[in-house]
Parts: structure tokens; C-alpha cells; sequence
């Protein structure tokens, strides 16, 4: 929503980017509890505890879709909310700031549950017996952990993709304010280019003008 309302073409490339990152990452969050629950039929942190020495393959894949969930550079989450980030900040550095601090705050929490789930001692008899993910499990959770690695290291298909709509939506609640990044089809706009100047000028019949 960061992105939408920064009204700029790159804050919204980087909103639907997010949005379909989030379908990944959020995706496989949702797999990842509905595989433990199958086991344990429980979700409670406080009944796990040591799982990454029980179930080691399921501890990777976790941890992956959560540094995706957290945007790490080189997964997808990364691009999306760096996009996001520079569009917000051009447009209000206040609210870039809360959305910095969200980020934060989410990362932080993330870790604390993944350190609480997976390190320590096995506490519970009930996880020593624990299988680890079986091929079709795998065969759900590889197509998405390819993807998050797929937009984090090359996002160039899927930038290009929204580049032109995304512009044309701009200009259609602004119009005219980006004319700096461009026509529609040129190249994606920069923190630069995205930045209205309302400083006066001269012009040559010395009136002052704005732009």
C-alpha cells in the first residue's frame, strides 16, 4: 500500500512485485506450518523446540522462506521493498521511516521464532520422532524456494513486465509529473527522476515559472 499511494512509477512496480512476492513467501509460511501441524497437531512455539536436529531438510527450506519473508538481498522480497522504499522516501520520508521500522520489527521476530523452534535442545518427546519432509512436500516447497531466488537474483523479466502499466497509471493520477523518467516505455524511473522540484526559475521572457 506504501507503494501505491507514492503515486510514482516505481513505487508502483514495486507494490505489485510485493504482491506477488508475498504469495511466495506468504505461501510457503503457510506450508510450512500446515507440514509441522500434520506431525503435531499443534502450532504452539512453546511445544517445539531443537527441531533443526530432528528435521534438518525442513529446518532449511524454513529458514529460507523466512529471510524471504524478512527481504534479504538475493531472495525476492528484497527487490520488491527496496523499490518500494525509494519510491516512499521520495514521496514522504516520514512514512518511508515507519516502513523501514516495520521491516525491522519483523525481521526481529522472525528470528526469535525460528531460534525458538529450531536451535536449542529437543524438549518435547513428542518432536524426537519426527519425520523430515517426504518428496511430496519437497515437490511443493522446491517450485517456490526457485522463485524466491529467481526474482531476488534476476528481476529484470518481471520489472520489465509491469514497467509500462505502471507508468501509465502514474501518469493517469499525475500527469505530467514524471515526464522526467520518460515515455511510457522508456527505462524504469530512479529515485532521481521521481522527484518533483518545486524550486522557481526564470525563464527567458523573465517570467518565473515552476517545474
Amino acid at each position: 500500500m506504501l507503494g501505491m499511494f507514492a503515486l510514482s512509477p516505481l513505487g508502483i512496480q514495486g507494490s505489485v512485485l510485493q504482491m506477488v512476492n508475498h504469495g511466495l513467501s506468504t505461501g510457503g509460511l503457510f506450508l510450512i506450518v500446515g507440514m509441522i501441524y500434520e506431525r503435531r497437531h499443534t502450532r504452539l512455539i512453546a511445544d517445539f523446540g531443537g527441531l533443526a536436529h530432528v528435521m534438518p531438510i525442513y529446518a532449511t527450506f524454513t529458514l529460507i522462506i523466512f529471510l524471504a519473508s524478512m527481504g534479504l538481498p538475493t531472495l525476492n522480497g528484497f527487490v520488491g521493498e527496496m523499490m518500494i522504499l525509494l519510491a516512499a522516501f521520495a514521496a514522504n520520508k516520514v512514512w518511508a521511516y515507519w516502513a523501514v521500522s516495520g521491516i525491522v520489527l519483523g525481521a526481529a521476530y522472525l528470528l526469535w521464532l525460528y531460534q525458538r523452534v529450531f536451535w536449542g535442545k529437543v524438549t518435547h518427546d513428542e518432536n524426537k520422532t519426527l519425520l523430515d519432509l517426504n518428496w511430496r512436500e519437497l515437490a511443493t516447497l522446491i517450485p517456490l524456494v526457485v522463485l524466491c531466488f529467481w526474482i531476488g537474483l534476476y528481476p529484470k523479466p518481471f520489472i520489465d513486465f509491469l514497467k509500462k502499466p505502471a507508468a501509465q497509471i502514474a501518469d493517469t493520477l499525475q500527469p505530467g509529473r514524471f515526464a522526467a523518467a520518460g515515455p511510457v516505455t522508456g527505462t524504469m524511473p530512479t529515485l532521481a527522476t521521481i522527484q518533483v522540484r518545486d524550486e522557481p526559475i526564470v525563464s527567458e521572457g523573465g517570467a518565473a515559472d515552476k517545474h
